[in-house]
């Protein structure tokens, strides 16, 4: 490819990551307000944690099914075929949230939302990983997730700039349906990937899923899931509810709060999802991940145990957490490319990343009947669920070691 065509895949990819973070981080910060609106006199704080548990489950199950089928089109179709599909299914369906009625129809809404969102990642990283190979890399990687949480930060600014309230949050998901702009781009206009063309007429003896359980891979596969689950259930049954705990804590007393804890959180994200695939690179894979892992476990505690919303301390902390914890995700963006050859790069990557989130829908909804036994206890929920990110000192031991070196 040329200097010109990689740029533009590059470019492409962090914007459709950039609108991926937008859909993750659109009902973190809207659902509360969503909840008062489409549930009247009938919503309770209790009830709208339940239905942020819910909220968050459906994406999360949506993203798994379409990070698995759709990661899966990617290697039989191409890699930009398969990422136009998926910025039209996210936008398209998030647009589709501004005219919801009840709370049934925003829970279906998400899901297919999350269908796009989930299938997008494997197939971006899979093309910016074969169009950016060798010593760039882990810089390239470290962008492409820094794009994720730069849409989470967008997001944030937008909501304080137009704060979200039960009487104006339908703009949001209008917004959130932008991009299908871009997927009609995608389909039309982006380079597809030299290597998948090179060998897209190699006769495979056995499917992409089927080949990832076959004695060669299925240990890559099995770690995959593993390493890729224990951040991604961490990230949605505790980190994230910190933005309905501001929420409720400030109140209608100062509504901008929310966006404003979402809004640091992004920053720290944004910085630690590039430095993840620095990390790695610079310390090695599995001590760089050991180190995550402890990290995370303790920084999120302190968020719930030692501060709180409206305390000083406490958007620094937020900061800080955002940080840590997604050095995971750019430490998987360059490291999951590596475990799989390029025949299915892209169904191993999707199968990898996303089986985390069949495990993340049931450990939020497990969460959300957590939060209404704890009464609507933020900080013990939080806690609790945190526990998961020591699971990372533990696993990442099994993982394969490999190289910063050209793809296979």
């Amino acid at each position: 490819m040329s200097r010109s065509q990689r740029l533009l895949v590059l470019i492409t990819c962090f914007l459709a990551l950039l609108f991926d973070g937008v859909e993750l981080g659109l009902m973190p910060i809207a659902s509360l307000s969503v909840s008062k609106s489409l549930l009247g006199a009938g919503f309770t704080s209790e009830l709208g944690g339940e239905w942020f548990a819910r909220f968050t489950a459906a994406l999360m199950l949506g993203a798994a099914m379409g990070g698995i089928a759709l990661g899966n089109l990617g290697d039989r179709i191409g890699r930009t075929r398969a990422m136009g599909v998926c910025i039209l299914f996210y936008s398209i369906f998030a647009a589709l949230g501004a005219y919801a009625q009840t709370q049934e129809q925003m829970l279906a809404l998400r899901f297919l939302v999350g269908l796009g969102v989930g299938g997008l990642w494997p197939n971006g990283i899979a093309l910016v990983s074969e169009c950016w190979s060798g010593a760039s890399r882990p810089l390239v990687s470290g962008a492409m997730m820094a794009g994720l949480n730069a849409g989470i930060l967008l997001l944030s600014q937008l909501a304080r700039a137009w704060p979200i309230t039960p009487d104006s949050w339908r703009w949001l998901f209008q917004f959130a349906g932008a991009p299908a702009l871009l997927g009609v781009f995608v389909l039309i206009a982006l380079p597809e990937s030299p290597k998948w063309l090179a060998n897209r007429g190699v006769t495979q003896k056995v499917a992409p899923l089927r080949e990832l359980f076959q004695p060669s891979l299925i240990r890559f596969t099995i770690i995959g899931i593993l390493i890729s689950s224990i951040p991604m259930i961490g990230a949605w049954s505790a980190s994230k509810w910190m933005i309905p705990w501001a929420d409720k804590v400030a109140g209608e007393t100062n509504v901008g709060y929310k966006a404003a804890t979402q809004g640091w959180w992004a920053l720290g994200a944004t910085l630690g999802s590039f430095a993840g695939a620095q990390l790695a690179s610079w310390l090695g894979r599995r001590l760089s991940y050991a180190l995550i892992s402890l990290a995370t476990v303790t920084i999120t505690m302190t968020m719930f145990q030692l501060t709180a919303p409206l305390q000083a301390a406490f958007h620094v902390i937020v900061f800080a957490q955002g940080f840590v914890a997604t050095l995971f995700f750019g430490w998987l963006a360059l490291y999951l490319p590596e475990l799989f050859p390029t025949r299915v790069r892209a169904t191993g990557s999707g199968l990898a990343y996303n089986s985390g989130r069949f495990a993340t829908a049931f450990g939020v909804l497990a969460a959300g009947f957590l939060f209404t036994a704890l009464g609507g206890d933020y900080p013990r929920v939080g806690t609790i669920c945190a526990s998961i990110y020591a699971l990372g000192l533990i696993v990442i031991w099994w993982a394969p070691v490999t190289k910063a070196e050209d793809l296979s």
